[in-house]
């Protein structure tokens, strides 16, 4: 007898995961680390609540805020739709957030956003809630992963395929069936959008990619629920997704290993405030100095070779804003060899005109390695040659980078990330308080008041 083929479109199949997701038991791995994204969220959520795009748009949504049973980072009342939006444009705003390195993705801003908001208004159990986490970290990252060649020369992935994982979130926050929850994804999928000139311009545009992607995702899943539907083939179909912005994938690819390989165990936390791109030249960048000892005065010249896509986002030598600096490949290098980290601080307004690092970003240059191009997006290396005044070349290869899968911040260092971001927002007793609940988050009996 010939086998029935399973006639299934891409968004079917990925909504018959997300609901089995609600039900399962997730192992002892998978829920640790889902509690260690969450954690890496709300470290990001404090650290950018405070930044321009953010209080400008409270401002904006100020009808919506002190009201609803959603809440904002600092506790105060909001619709579901403005806590989903604003939580996940604060929670991208300082470049701090998680990353899935194999997609060059960001997929807790939206996700985790968008789960949350439901789940505080709906009184949500804290073990559902880490499904719903999961269920949308799973389905993003696959898509990202499968349409990163063809899509990201162009697209904020995190703008673009956040919808779909923020819509999966939500729906299983909502606890949708399989049809409501492909109407959720499908919908969502027409508002994928976000384009890469947000965060090549001097412009706040870029965190708004994510609390858009955040919003998209609870409102197409409560349009879901009472009765709107979208087009199954939204991703595979002749003028969908995959057609229009992705070059046509084999989606039978995003669907490996969904429900059995969890990509939320292969997080990176980031371990540098800017963008990730520039890692792996930073890292390069501290072991020079930290073995060297070397004085920033006595540095002549520097010369960083990394991956292509690194120098597209991020090889510019304009750094007079924070939105500009964050994407300075030059800067936050000159920043870790003058200063030894690159922090918040690093972008603040006497820190951009520091004299020693504005000097040391003239005398660097760039370059594009094809060694390291042939490896990407699997590992980000990158290579710092640096000539001192004394006629010393001393050079680093950085084959990794702090926080990735193969070098992940410990348990300890994601708290100190934590409490770091957090304290001077919330205060020590408040953020220890809260990340005590946070490690225990699978058994918290209601998320309502899960904040600060």
């Amino acid at each position: 007898m010939t086998p029935v083929q399973d006639k299934s479109t891409a968004l079917e199949s990925m909504a018959r995961y997300v609901v089995s997701e609600r039900q399962s038991v997730l192992r002892p791995e998978v829920l640790h680390h889902a509690r260690r994204a969450v954690i890496d969220w709300y470290a990001s959520l404090f650290a950018g609540c405070g930044m321009e795009p953010v209080v400008a748009m409270e401002r904006a949504l100020e009808d919506e805020i002190g009201t609803g049973k959603s809440r904002l980072w600092s506790g105060r009342q909001a619709t579901i739709r403005a806590a989903a939006f604003l939580n996940g444009l604060g929670s991208h705003a300082a470049e701090v957030d998680d990353v899935f390195r194999e997609g060059i993705y960001h997929p807790g801003s939206p996700t985790i956003a968008a789960a949350l908001a439901l789940g505080q208004a709906n009184n949500m159990d804290g073990l559902s809630f880490v499904r719903a986490v999961v269920a949308g970290y799973e389905i993003s990252t696959r898509i990202s992963a499968l349409i990163l060649r063809h899509h990201y020369q162009w697209w904020h992935t995190t703008g673009t395929v956040g919808c779909i994982g923020a819509a999966a979130s939500a729906a299983a926050a909502l606890r949708l069936d399989e049809r409501q929850t492909v109407h959720a994804m499908a919908t969502a999928v027409t508002f994928a959008s976000g384009l890469q000139q947000a965060f090549r311009s001097d412009s706040m545009t870029k965190p708004m990619h994510a609390g858009h992607a955040a919003e998209v995702g609870v409102t197409c899943a409560l349009g879901a629920l009472h009765g709107l539907t979208g087009a199954a083939d939204m991703l595979d179909g002749d003028e969908g997704f995959g057609a229009a912005m992705a070059g046509s994938p084999d989606w039978s690819l995003a669907l490996q290993g969904l429900g059995s390989e969890y990509n939320i165990t292969r997080m990176t936390q980031k371990n540098h405030c800017c963008c990730g791109q520039t890692f792996a030249a930073i890292d390069a960048a501290l072991a020079l100095r930290e073995q060297h000892r070397f004085s920033p005065a006595d540095i002549r010249g520097v010369s960083i070779h990394t991956y292509q896509t690194a120098l597209d986002v991020t090889g510019n030598y304009r750094s007079d804003t924070p939105a500009e600096a964050r994407f300075s490949l030059p800067y936050v290098v000159a920043h870790a060899l003058v200063h030894g980290s690159v922090r918040l601080a690093a972008f603040e307004g006497s820190a951009l005109a520091d004299p020693a690092v504005k000097r040391i970003i003239g005398d660097t240059r760039m370059h594009a390695s094809e060694e390291f191009n042939a490896v990407f997006p699997g590992k980000r290396c990158a290579s710092i040659d640096i000539t001192l005044g004394d006629g010393r070349l001393i050079s680093h290869v950085q084959t990794t980078r702090k926080g990735d899968p193969d070098c992940p911040l410990s348990d300890q260092e994601l708290e100190g990330k934590f409490f770091e971001l957090a304290i001077p927002v919330i205060g020590r007793a408040r953020a220890e308080t809260l990340l005590k609940k946070l490690w225990l988050l699978d058994e918290q009996g209601d998320i309502g008041q899960l904040s600060a």
